[in-house]
C-alpha cells in the first residue's frame, strides 16, 4: 500500500506516538487529518508538519462517543474521504486491581475500547461505499499478555483485538484491511499521564518506559507495518518476544513477567 494522495486520520495526534507518525507520515504525499481534544497542541503539530497546507485539524473527545457520527461526517467534509483511520488515541493506566475503583476501569473502556469501537463504527459505511479502507489501531503488547499494575489497560486492549479480529473477517470482501499495533515501551509520556486507582494521573515517568523505544524510531516502523498491511505488528525491544512466549507457554510467560518486575 502507499499513502501518495491518501487521506490519513491520526487520533491522538497531539503528542506521544501519534505525534511522531503525523510528522512521519507529513513527507509522504498524502493529506492528514490531526484529531485529539486539544486544539492548540493539535495546531503546534500542524505547523510542525513538513507541509502543513496538506493538514488540518478536527477535535474530538473519545470518550462522547454517542457523538461519533457527526464527528465522522466532520472528518470526511474535510478532504472529500478518509481512505486510512489511525485509531491511537488513548490513556493507560498504573495501579494494583484492589486499589483501583471501578470507575476507572469504567474510564479506561470507554475511552480506549468504546471510543475507539464507535468512531470506527461510524466511518465504516464510508469505507464499504469507497469499496477499501484500512483500519490502524494502536493496541500494546499488554492486548496480547498481561502485566502487573494495568489490569484496566491490558482488559481495554485485550478487548479491541476481540472487536478488529471480527471486522477484518467480516469486511474482508469490502477490501477494508485492519492492522493492529502492538508497542511495547515507548519513551513517551504514557506513564506520567496514566491513571492511578483513585482516576488521577500518576505524574511521573517509570525506568522502563523512560528506557524504551524513541518514539520516532517507533513511527518508522509502525510506517512500514501500515504500509505492508501487516494483521499485527510486535514493535518494541525484547519484550516483544514475549507474544511468542505466551504462544508456547502462558505458564511460562507468568514466570518471565514475574520476574522482570515491569512497574
Amino acid at each position: 500500500m502507499t499513502f501518495n494522495n491518501k487521506v490519513i486520520w491520526i487520533t491522538g495526534a497531539s503528542s506521544g506516538i501519534g505525534r511522531a507518525v503525523a510528522m512521519e507520515l507529513s513527507k509522504q504525499n498524502c493529506k492528514l487529518i490531526l484529531s485529539s481534544r486539544r486544539e492548540q497542541a493539535l495546531l503546534e503539530v500542524k505547523q510542525e508538519c513538513t507541509d502543513p497546507k496538506s493538514v488540518e485539524v478536527l477535535t474530538l473527545d473519545l470518550s462522547d462517543y454517542k457523538n461519533m457520527p457527526n464527528i465522522v461526517d466532520n472528518a470526511i467534509s474535510i478532504f472529500g474521504r478518509v481512505d486510512v483511520l489511525i485509531n491511537n488515541g488513548g490513556i493507560s493506566q498504573r495501579s494494583a486491581i484492589i486499589d483501583t475503583s471501578i470507575e476507572v476501569d469504567k474510564k479506561l473502556m470507554e475511552i480506549d475500547y468504546l471510543g475507539t469501537i464507535a468512531l470506527s463504527k461510524a466511518l465504516l459505511p464510508h469505507f464499504i461505499t469507497n469499496k477499501g479502507g484500512q483500519y490502524v489501531v494502536v493496541s500494546s503488547l499488554m492486548g496480547k499478555f498481561s502485566s502487573p499494575l494495568r489490569s484496566a489497560y491490558c482488559g481495554a486492549k485485550h478487548a479491541l483485538h476481540g472487536f478488529f479480529d471480527a471486522l477484518r473477517l467480516e469486511h474482508d470482501k469490502d477490501n477494508i484491511k485492519v492492522t493492529m499495533i502492538c508497542p511495547g515501551f515507548v519513551n513517551t509520556n504514557v506513564a506520567r499521564n496514566a491513571l492511578i486507582g483513585d482516576g488521577s494521573t500518576q505524574g511521573y515517568q517509570d525506568t522502563m518506559t523512560e528506557n524504551g523505544l524513541e518514539v520516532h524510531k517507533f513511527a518508522k516502523k509502525m510506517i512500514k507495518a501500515i504500509q505492508k498491511e501487516k494483521f499485527e505488528a510486535y514493535i518494541g525491544k525484547f519484550e516483544r518476544f514475549g507474544v511468542y512466549v505466551k504462544r508456547l507457554s502462558p505458564r511460562l510467560i507468568h514466570k518471565l513477567v514475574l520476574r522482570s518486575k515491569v512497574r
